[in-house]
């Protein structure tokens, strides 16, 4: 995780709004903010779960960055954290389905070891939202923030790892989640690079949020003969504290047996779940042959629900002395910066059309 903390009270500097207003609302009290890039927390990430996993950068055969705040479209991003590793025998892909992504990437990469088209993967769940942040609206600022963490997946005899699946995707209301301002579309229309306006639908996405996810969660448990007496542990997408409750209450879980990391990091998008789970196994709270329930929702609308049952070990063989560079400032600092460079004299986007937010 990136050192620099975002507070709820440093949101309201240059905001209207408060600790209570973002904490009713979101159940969020501070959030993260990188001072490197996306790339670079990702190959932290991927270097420490291959020293977890006792493997070399060379024995890796597959690297799947998964998020939506890609640096570069061309070359994609998995080969930049392949060149960081050394991982020179990996094949490596990119996979946006926003707040999904790291879901997908597991699905994706299961399935390519079951099929025997490789051996073992690193899958990475990444943000760098902070960077396209429209940070004039408060009902998208207080949400987001940064951070990376990957798993490694193994070939196993045994029937542990993403043992049920169940994936989606609400097309039809794609657009009550869209940044716009980032890709071809916006290209020669007077958009600067950092320009973002976000349509936000709050109340929508809460209600599909909700749906999808304990849909997919009742449906991912009833195809593998689960019920919710047997979930160890849901490690779930955190959006927002008020949808994880839902989906728990949805689901039978108790809140008890659900891992929160919402109030801390707020909405990490693609980094959300894989981030908590690592925290999960910090904690001890993922035991040896645990059955974890894992739903998530993202732009597109995306959504999907896996049960992974944890193998034998929940300790590492190895560990990784590469680090983050020190960080010079503070969170606020760096926002700061960021708001001066996409507003430095009047915030101006020609050829955008005016956007409908709703709070969250």
């Amino acid at each position: 995780m990136p050192p620099a903390v975002l507070t709820n009270a440093d949101l309201s500097t240059f905001l209207e709004t408060s600790d209570e207003w973002i904490v009713s609302r979101t159940g969020m009290k501070e959030r993260r903010v990188s001072h490197v890039s996306a790339i670079e927390l990702s190959t932290l990430a991927a270097a420490r779960a291959l020293a977890c996993a006792g493997l070399d950068a060379a024995d890796c055969e597959l690297i799947i960055y998964g998020s939506c705040s890609n640096e570069e479209a061309v070359p994609n991003c998995a080969s930049g954290v392949q060149v960081g590793l050394g991982a020179t025998g990996a094949a490596s892909m990119d996979i946006n389905t926003a707040c999904t992504s790291f879901i997908y990437g597991l699905a994706t990469a299961t399935s390519m070891i079951r099929t025997g088209v490789v051996k073992n993967a690193v899958v990475i769940g990444v943000e760098l939202i902070t960077r396209y942040m429209d940070w004039s609206n408060r009902n998208v600022a207080v949400l987001f923030g940064d951070g990376a963490a990957a798993v490694v997946l193994q070939a196993s005899d045994t029937e542990s790892g993403v043992i049920g699946t169940v994936l989606g995707c609400d097309a039809e209301a794609r657009p009550t989640l869209r940044v716009r301002g980032i890709g071809c579309g916006y290209a020669g229309r007077g958009v600067s690079l950092g320009d973002t306006l976000w349509d936000f639908d709050g109340p929508a996405i809460f209600k599909r949020a909700v749906k999808a996810m304990a849909e997919a969660s009742a449906r991912v448990m009833q195809e593998n003969g689960v019920t919710a007496d047997q979930i160890d542990l849901v490690v779930p997408h955190q959006a927002n504290l008020r949808i994880i409750e839902s989906v728990a209450k949805y689901a039978g879980v108790p809140m008890e047996r659900v891992m929160l990391t919402v109030q801390k990091y707020g909405n990490m998008s693609a980094a959300t779940v894989p981030v908590a789970l690592v925290e999960a196994l910090d904690e001890g709270r993922v035991k040896p042959g645990a059955l974890l329930l894992m739903p998530g929702f993202g732009g597109g609308l995306t959504w999907g629900s896996l049960l992974v049952r944890w193998g034998n070990r929940v300790t590492p063989l190895g560990t990784s002395d590469r680090a983050l560079p020190p960080c010079t400032q503070t969170a606020l600092e760096i926002v700061n910066g960021i708001r001066g460079e996409q507003d430095p004299h009047g915030r101006s986007q020609p050829g955008l059309m005016s956007p409908v937010f709703a709070e969250a």
